[in-house]
């Protein structure tokens, strides 16, 4: 059932390339993947839905591919740092992500545009974090405001710069040339002690507060690997995985988490004689209730 889903939302994408978001039908998606309107329906509530799904599938790939970059290197090496942009925004390019969002920017669709203010404000939040790493805990108080600088001089550096040049080594040369420009400025502005966002907003401006920071991040994807390891071998334990994994999507990716539905999932796997009273099942257990607590 996954594979399919992916399989319909793959071939979404294509149309909503070919075609555009809005032009796009229902029953063009229904015609192009080869599903019936029923199947479509028990995978998607809508197409609103689907480009969610989309964009979600596509940011969690990226997520993945810049981390990895990461793995075994110094955070604070400027040098990965743009590397993980120009991958970001090579995704960006060839999966037309900026022309979807164009479109939902003009759209008068709400559950679409703060879709993607939230994940304008994740983007934020981790360019912050690498700030943080690259430049030091000293000049913290000043990488928010550089941050929101950064993201502005690279958007429009990059659309201005492949207008009047077209090189395709674009992405390379504005990243580099962006990213020099913002370390004088930070230098510059840690210099004279101005500030004008200051970084405790991220939290303000985040759906659910510090339940969207890096550490609940982590922490939960933690607790849900140590459950995973002793079905990852096991052909017939797809059901648990798949659980598992469902509580770790509307944690972090669902705009708002569907509670009754996680507290559902966490009884069934509580019942599992794998799981059952193990110390990740109560740490997971513990997790969930004090989310649900901080939610009510």
């Amino acid at each position: 059932m996954k594979d399919r889903k992916q399989h319909v939302i793959k071939m979404a994408h294509q149309l909503f390339i070919d075609k555009g978001f809005q032009a796009t039908s229902i029953q063009d998606i229904l015609d192009y993947s080869g599903i019936a309107k029923g199947t479509f329906y028990n995978y998607f509530s809508s197409k609103n839905e689907l480009l969610i799904a989309l964009f979600t599938t596509l940011y969690k790939q990226m997520e993945k591919e810049r981390n990895e970059l990461l793995i075994g290197q110094d955070p604070s090496d400027i040098e990965i740092f743009i590397k993980q942009m120009e991958l970001q925004l090579e995704m960006n390019r060839s999966n037309n992500l900026t022309a979807l969002f164009e479109e939902v920017y003009v759209s008068n669709d709400e559950e679409l545009k703060q879709f993607i203010k939230i994940g304008s404000f994740k983007s934020l939040r981790w360019l912050f974090e690498r700030f943080v790493a690259i430049f030091g805990e000293d000049k913290k108080p000043y990488l928010l405001d550089c941050a929101s600088m950064f993201m502005g001089i690279l958007s429009h550096m990059l659309k201005n710069y492949s207008i009047a040049v077209k090189s395709p080594r674009a992405i390379h040369l504005v990243v580099r040339y962006s990213v020099n420009r913002i370390a004088k400025i930070i230098e510059e502005v840690s210099h004279s002690g101005e500030q004008l966002l200051k970084p405790e907003l991220l939290d303000a401006w985040s759906p659910n507060g510090k339940k969207n920071n890096q550490a609940f991040q982590q922490a939960l994807h933690r607790i849900i690997l140590s459950l995973k390891k002793p079905f990852t071998q096991n052909i017939g334990s797809k059901k648990q995985l798949e659980l598992l994994d469902f509580i770790y999507e509307e944690l972090i990716n669902r705009q708002e988490p569907r509670l009754s539905l996680i507290e559902s999932v966490l009884d069934t796997l509580k019942k599992d004689p794998q799981l059952k009273n193990t110390t990740g099942m109560q740490k997971l257990e513990k997790f969930i209730n004090e989310y649900v607590k901080n939610e009510k």
